[in-house]
């Protein structure tokens, strides 16, 4: 027995409890290296006729004596090599052919701790190997950190055979769940799919025995055969030039791969060169999944390294704004942690996130130029997601996101882009109009619209609870400032006609003040507006909350202690029937006037979509009026 040449007991143990999370990424670990060594006898094929260039990599199940083998007919290793790459943890052989290879190698078995990754599942490993172009072959075993032993074996063939004995099921791992074909082949086809050799296992199938006594209305004998069959793709559809692949592969890989009944709206394919080389398939879902605005949803791209799966759901490589896609990136220039299950955090992956984010914003505008009645559609599943990335950290990403996000306009009743606003402004328009609410419909009907659509000004319809603070996190766009359609100056009104509703609110003031008074601090301010052409009332805000804020905030769970309330404004129509009764309740009957302003007051909360404070006093008072 020999003793391992490092701290063999604590790093081994360190192997099995601490780097891997996953038992089952063994077999992942055990295939790579099989790819590894038939990647190295491949690289030596090119200059060496003599090598048999049928590579694949066999997986034997042995149910009675619960063993797993995994084999290659790879480069294979000699005694010497056995004792450096498996005696030795941490000990590459990879890393070592791949510093003497003059050529770029595309081999990611770098670290040498793999392959005791299997010591997770097996109490005892045996691996014979022949190494090519040698006569001899042996078999290296061990039962873990206390030694292993290395011996002479018969082996016809080049290449490495790795047998498991399995572990004996516990509480935390059912280990005959390895012996199971249907277990394996999920396992092949979640982590190993497009690793480039076939990797084939002897799987039990049935048809129907053949019977030639078999008369009508005999029922059908079935027997069970063995079939060799190849359990994974090995060609990655990424790596296919993309004029090889039509619509339809696109969409059944989205739709196997991603478990979507739907075909995407858009597949974006593209390789980068560069400092890290990568490529890139992503797809843009077309309806919203039921859990993706919940907290739990789980986003991100799934990461391979050269065909191999490194990580499921990598958060890293895309801001949270872009949730929604779904897709793969493939880089051989990742730096992997040495258990590969994650990634270090290093400029490689942020150089691949980066450039990643910028070509899909690239290509996610050309979606938009090219077939805008598909992208209104996608931005009406996912828009709100692009909205909240606008708004996020202090609008870190608004410049990126501003020309993707769109808003219902008024005037085309349709979504519309700020370009597009913007680029149809009337001549003598100062600001890109917008107006809140709970719903396009009820936002159409809010009585601050009315003077704009007046004068055939287009208005932004936001109905989403982000749209407000996102044209405030804006602030401008193409120099064009946004303005709401409840802000005290629209730029609407000339110098003669400011100076004409100055003169009124002076000489009303005394009223106004007195309906501010009756409405016992509810309002900052009542003051006469002409924004309004049929409505006699309306609400608007002055400050930074705005009324829409408010609601906001209000109707979050977790609301401040302090409440966040706008200073509301009430403003009164003075081309209204309604303020000549105002004027005259004010010099005949204060008390009914202070009735007549809670019901108004009442009333423009309404149509605002806001609640009544005091719902019992306003139906006191409006029982009051309707007695008289």
């Amino acid at each position: 027995m020999k003793q391992f040449k490092t701290e063999s007991k604590r790093i081994l143990d360190l192997m099995i409890n601490s780097i891997y999370t996953n038992k089952e990424i063994f077999l992942r670990e055990l295939i790579s290296n099989a790819s590894d060594a038939i990647d190295k006898l491949h690289f030596i094929s090119l200059t060496d006729s003599n090598v048999d260039s049928n590579f694949k990599i066999e997986i034997k199940v042995d149910k009675a004596a619960r063993t797993l083998t995994v084999s290659d007919n790879g480069i294979g290793m000699n005694k010497d090599e056995l004792e450096k790459n498996l005696g030795t943890i941490a000990e590459s052989g990879t890393l070592a052919f791949k510093n003497k290879s003059e050529e770029k190698t595309d081999l990611i078995g770098q670290f040498g701790v793999g392959f005791y990754s299997a010591f997770m599942v097996a109490k005892k490993i045996e691996v014979t190997s022949r190494a090519y172009g040698e006569e001899e072959a042996y078999r290296w075993t061990s039962s873990g950190a206390d030694g292993y032993t290395v011996e002479k074996a018969e082996k016809d063939k080049n290449g490495t055979e790795i047998k498991l004995y399995l572990r004996d099921k516990d509480e935390d791992f059912d280990y005959d769940e390895l012996l199971q074909e249907y277990y394996l082949k999920n396992l092949v086809k979640k982590y190993s799919d497009y690793i480039r050799y076939p990797i084939v296992m002897d799987v039990t199938k049935s048809r129907v025995k053949a019977n030639p006594d078999k008369k009508e209305g005999d029922k059908d004998e079935y027997e069970t055969y063995t079939e060799t069959e190849t359990l994974n793709s090995m060609v990655p559809l990424w790596k296919k030039k993309k004029t090889e692949i039509t619509p339809e592969q696109y969409n059944d890989f989205y739709k196997n791969k991603f478990h979507d009944f739907s075909d995407p709206v858009k597949v974006f394919h593209f390789t980068m060169e560069g400092n890290v080389n990568y490529t890139a398939l992503l797809f843009l879902p077309a309806h919203t999944p039921f859990d993706y605005y919940q907290k739990d949803y789980k986003r991100g791209l799934q990461l391979y390294s050269s065909g191999v799966l490194i990580m499921d759901k990598c958060e890293d490589l895309l801001a949270d704004c872009f949730g929604f896609v779904k897709g793969i990136v493939d880089s051989p220039d990742l730096s992997l942690n040495i258990s590969r299950e994650t990634l270090q955090k290093d400029r490689q992956l942020k150089a691949i996130a980066n450039g990643l984010e910028k070509k899909l914003v690239q290509e996610m505008k050309k979606f938009m130029e090219s077939d805008r009645e598909t992208y209104d559609k996608f931005f009406k599943e996912f828009g709100l997601s692009l909205k909240f990335g606008v708004y996020n950290n202090f609008g870190l990403k608004k410049e990126e996101l501003k020309d993707l996000i769109l808003f219902h306009s008024s005037t085309e009743d349709k979504l519309v882009s700020l370009k597009e606003y913007v680029g149809r402004m009337k001549a003598d328009q100062k600001y890109i109009y917008y107006a809140c609410g709970d719903s396009v419909e009820k936002i159409a009907k809010l009585p601050q619209t009315e003077i704009l659509k007046e004068k055939g000004y287009e208005i932004l319809y936001m109905p989403d609870n982000v749209d407000e603070f996102v044209v405030k996190t804006l602030m401008n766009y193409d120099e064009k400032e946004f303005r709401s359609v409840g802000a005290k100056d629209l730029g609407l009104e000339s110098d003669a006609e400011k100076e004409e509703i100055k003169s009124k609110e002076e000489e009303n003031k005394p009223l106004c003040d007195f309906i501010k008074d009756a409405l016992d601090g509810a309002v900052k301010e009542v003051r006469l507006s002409r924004r309004m052409k049929n409505n006699a009332v309306c609400l608007t805000a002055d400050g930074e909350i705005s009324l829409e804020m408010e609601k906001v905030f209000k109707a979050m769970k977790n609301a401040s202690p302090v409440p966040v309330t706008a200073e509301k404004v009430l403003e009164i129509n003075p081309d209204h029937k309604i303020f000549a009764k105002l004027k005259s309740l004010y010099d005949t009957d204060k008390e009914k006037l202070k009735n007549y302003a809670k019901i108004l007051y009442a009333e423009a909360l309404i149509t605002e979509g806001m609640e009544i404070e005091k719902p019992d006093e306003f139906v006191g008072v409006l029982t009051d009026v309707l007695s008289e």
